[in-house]
């Protein structure tokens, strides 16, 4: 992750201007604590704020023009970068442009972080010191000093370091990242560009950004200035506490577009104190796989309105399983937190990813129309690795299957032919589509050959005269859409909502 250059632009008001502008409409001061309150607060914490500095030992690919930048040709540096990469002497190239062994090479690069314990505890992001050799914290009056790794958490993209102090050091709190408002001032520190002791500020332009970057997206977006090297340093508010460790900034042409996101507090203080005790993250598991809750959904399962998470598989070796928890269950509160966004999934995820190993909890869901509670043991949340070798095998061309027509789909009931050739699994139950109309609402809810519908309207299914018959029936009770239970290949579950009309 990376951050391009972010251009202030600065206004320079004339005493005239600034005699107009200085009131708004209501009397209050225009920017009166702004400007102000920056500089109270930079003055107050520049000293926890450091430069990481990271090196790491990687092989050399290949020798002397492996390394020549790609050229058009004729370019008028392509004679300049000829003699210097391919005619050089010495280690890795020989005269002539003739290939040599490269020795390993060290790496450098550079980030930001803060103390927030005066024992030497620095919060920076993973991506700062990820695969690094040796790590170093850089303080402001430019004291370097070796730093060890206490742990990190990928899935946030934070880690905690600690270094021996060789002198008393200022240490830096967490605020409440949840107190923030949209267009409230906050400001970033930070080693962009290895220009330490960089300060620079901005608003809250959101809160709560999913960017699809981790499971456990809810980023603060600010347009204070964060660039190359600001990877890992805090965002402060106007009191002076850290809201936020910024991490990111959407950047499509190299330079800024003032977007940047930061980790609040809120969940970087959770995840530093498990690194601190335990040099590790020990996340709550509830043991299933969830999705939105769509409008269409949610009239299938007469929820109005809509809300909560879709329970669309339910891990057999998981917590929830013993407790009763089903497919098409949708969870609507846990231990005693609303699940209140439907679009955001992520909303139960974070909850329970946030809640303590092994204790039990209340799980309000609605089942066909009704809340029940289930309490549930939370397990741990391990990392399984996802990495499968795909096997491609020549079948024999199998025999056309008898199919029927629903809801734009072409079904048929799972035989031996049809599961060799979708490579659908054994455990898997249902009827399996071969092919979708594509003018339908199924293929805009992208269903594809290959997918097997489990349920209709909360019903197993075992053939296509059984959809048929499940979707003439709502058809009748003046049903807008049905509610499918999908199967990938592999089992892996999922809701779609098709229209009926």
């Amino acid at each position: 992750m990376t951050a391009a250059t972010i251009a202030p632009t600065r206004l320079r008001i004339g005493l005239a201007a600034l005699a107009v502008s200085a009131f708004s409409a209501f009397g209050t001061p225009a920017l009166a604590r702004g400007p102000d309150g920056i500089a109270d607060v930079a003055e107050k914490v520049i000293d926890a704020v450091v430069n990481i500095s990271t090196s790491q030992t990687v092989e050399a690919k290949g020798g002397g023009s492996s390394t020549m930048p790609q050229l058009p040709p004729g370019s008028p540096f392509e004679e300049f970068f000829d003699d210097f990469f391919k005619n050089r002497r010495g280690p890795g190239g020989s005269k002539g442009g003739e290939r040599g062994d490269n020795p390993p090479r060290k790496t450098n690069s550079l980030g930001s972080g803060f103390i927030i314990d005066t024992t030497g505890v620095v919060v920076t992001n993973n991506h700062v010191i990820a695969d690094a050799d040796e790590i170093n914290v850089i303080l402001n009056d430019g004291t370097k000093i070796r730093a060890d790794l206490v742990g990190v958490d990928k899935k946030t993209d934070l880690a905690v370091l600690k270094f021996k102090p060789p002198k008393p050091l200022v240490a830096v709190k967490f605020g409440d990242s949840d107190k923030l408002r949209l267009g409230d001032w906050v400001i970033a520190i930070g080693n962009p560009f290895s220009l330490g002791g960089t300060v620079t500020a901005g608003i809250v332009s959101a809160k709560n950004r999913d960017i699809s970057s981790g499971p456990y997206d809810s980023y603060i977006q600010t347009d204070a200035s964060i660039n190359r090297g600001n990877s890992g340093g805090p965002l402060f508010n106007l009191d002076g506490d850290v809201i936020g460790v910024n991490t990111l900034i959407i950047s499509p042409s190299g330079g800024s577009i003032g977007i940047g996101f930061a980790v609040p507090s809120k969940t970087v203080v959770a995840v530093v104190d498990q690194l601190r005790q335990f040099g590790e993250l020990r996340r709550g598991w509830l043991g299933v796989r969830i999705q939105s809750v769509t409008d269409e959904i949610a009239e299938s399962l007469n929820i109005k309105p809509a809300r909560g998470a879709l329970v669309a598989g339910v891990d057999d070796k998981g917590p929830a399983k013993p407790a009763g928890i089903e497919p098409g269950d949708v969870v609507v509160k846990f231990d005693g937190k609303d699940v209140k966004d439907p679009k955001d999934p992520k909303d139960l995820s974070r909850v329970v990813a946030d809640t303590a190993v092994g204790k039990e909890v209340d799980v309000v869901i609605i089942r066909k129309g009704q809340e029940e509670t289930k309490k549930v043991t939370l397990g741990r949340l391990q990392d399984p690795d996802k990495v499968q070798a795909a096997v491609k095998t020549d079948e024999p061309a199998p025999e056309k299957p008898v199919t029927q027509k629903a809801l734009g789909l072409d079904l048929a009931a799972l035989s031996k032919d049809l599961r060799t050739r979708y490579k659908i699994k054994d455990s898997v139950k249902g009827v399996v589509v071969t092919n979708v109309d594509a003018n339908s609402d199924a293929a805009e809810k992208r269903l594809s050959a290959g997918d097997v519908i489990v349920e209709v309207a909360q019903e197993a299914v075992s053939s296509g005269a059984d959809i048929q018959k499940r979707v003439d029936q709502l058809k009748k009770d003046g049903k807008k859409s049905v509610l499918l239970l999908v199967s990938n290949a592999d089992g892996e579950l999922r809701f779609v909502a098709l229209s009926v009309q």
